[in-house]
């Protein structure tokens, strides 16, 4: 079984921050998506693809995944930048 473990993404909908320190551990599929024969909606038999764990801290989901046997790979969030612009800039 791999997995990936990344912080959650910040919405981009919203101005909020509200959960941005989750660590999520997310299976990897394991067999290819196929449009289904009656529908024609895409889908498999992994039920795995549809299991998101959150964590409070990396440690904790590292230490699950090590605990587990499962090959987990870390995606570091990059680091922020704000890029501070005031109203006026607007009408150089």
């Amino acid at each position: 079984m791999t997995a990936r473990i990344f912080q959650r993404p910040k919405n981009a909908m919203q101005s909020g921050k509200a959960l941005l320190d989750q660590w999520i551990l997310e299976f990897a599929p394991n067999e290819a998506r196929r449009p289904d024969p009656l529908m024609g909606w895409p889908g498999s038999a992994d039920t795995q693809n549809q299991v998101n764990l959150k964590f409070a801290s990396l440690d904790e989901a590292k230490a699950y995944a090590d605990k587990h046997g499962i090959l987990a790979t870390i995606h570091a969030t990059p680091p922020r930048r704000l890029k501070l612009q005031a109203y006026a800039d607007n009408f150089r």
